[in-house]
């Protein structure tokens, strides 16, 4: 792979325009509607031309038909193929809360945004091409780097970060005693699902001991008390008023066992009614438009509807 400098006549500074070979290993940037956000692996076939900056590539995952027998090829613009991003230094990357990130999903490298931790080295991540809430491994996150004039440079939102590390500790929200608050749980069976809580006190460094208003003890005496960190902490989400119903597709939390469940409007049925599918768990319920409320996210201080 080689690298010119492309003349502007709007612009007196010059620009650099990667140049691919056949054979060189890329990572290309599909702008087909519902893959926008993501990268694929490829190879490099031919250029289309002689004095173009457009490549005929081909993908090492995405098939030209449903039989799966045929590797897709496309003609794109250099804008949208840059070489492998290098493997992060030696260092372990150490990812936290509200990280940018991408994530590998559906044969691709996926932007998405950390929205909390569960135990095991794994995290939720909100992907916005999918506009869903998925548990991801460590092994399958990387933090996201940019192409820019031949050389790997962190994202804005990486290097932000990285500067606010260094000249302040990490802000997470404080929480005060008898707060309103939903928890998000590490329990086997319940993992996934927001519970309605109350904060009971601090304990220890950005942790909180907090009491469920829905889950009971094992003796059903009492309502459960945790001690639960921040990070799967959030404020209880504002109430949005659906007027004309879900539509298919729309994110929604389900009330299902004393929490909210994340899934996806998959049919809408007769008097209100609608079948939700939950995706992490590869199941499908039917729930009335009283047990559900429009999906929100808790990122970066503020709700975020998809």
């Amino acid at each position: 792979m080689q690298f010119c400098k492309k003349p502007s006549m709007s612009n007196p500074s010059s620009s650099w325009v990667a140049q691919f070979n056949p054979g060189d290993r890329v990572e290309i940037s599909p702008r087909d509607v519902g893959f926008r956000g993501s990268w694929y692996a490829g190879t490099v076939v031919r250029r289309e031309a002689k004095n173009t900056n457009r490549y005929v590539v081909e993908y090492d995952q995405l098939y030209a038909d449903e039989s799966g027998e045929k590797l897709l090829q496309e003609t794109l613009d250099s804008i949208q193929l840059r070489p492998p991003p290098p493997p992060p230094e030696k260092k372990k990357v150490q990812f936290k809360f509200e990280d940018e990130v991408e994530a590998f999903y559906s044969d691709g490298w996926w932007e998405g945004a950390i929205i909390a931790e569960h135990s095991g080295g794994k995290f939720a991540v909100f992907l916005r091409g999918f506009e869903e809430q998925i548990v991801f491994e460590e092994k399958d996150l990387r933090l996201p780097v940019q192409w820019v004039k031949g050389k790997w440079e962190p994202r804005f939102e990486q290097v932000q970060r990285e500067k606010e590390n260094s000249n302040f500790s990490k802000e997470v929200m404080k929480f005060t005693q008898g707060m309103q608050v939903e928890v998000l749980t590490d329990e086997d069976g319940l993992k996934g699902a927001w519970f309605a809580a109350t904060i009971i006190e601090p304990s220890g460094e950005d942790k909180y001991l907090i009491e469920y208003k829905t889950l009971r003890n094992d003796d059903d005496t009492e309502f459960l008390r945790e001690v639960i960190r921040a990070c799967n902490i959030r404020p209880c989400p504002p109430e949005i008023i659906v007027v004309d119903g879900f539509k298919v597709w729309d994110a929604v939390d389900a009330y299902y066992n004393e929490g909210w469940w994340v899934g996806v409007i998959a049919k809408v049925l007769i008097n209100s009614n609608y079948e939700v599918n939950f995706i992490e768990y590869d199941e499908k319920t039917t729930f009335n438009q009283a047990d559900l409320r429009p999906h929100q996210d808790w990122l970066n201080g503020k709700w975020v509807v998809p």
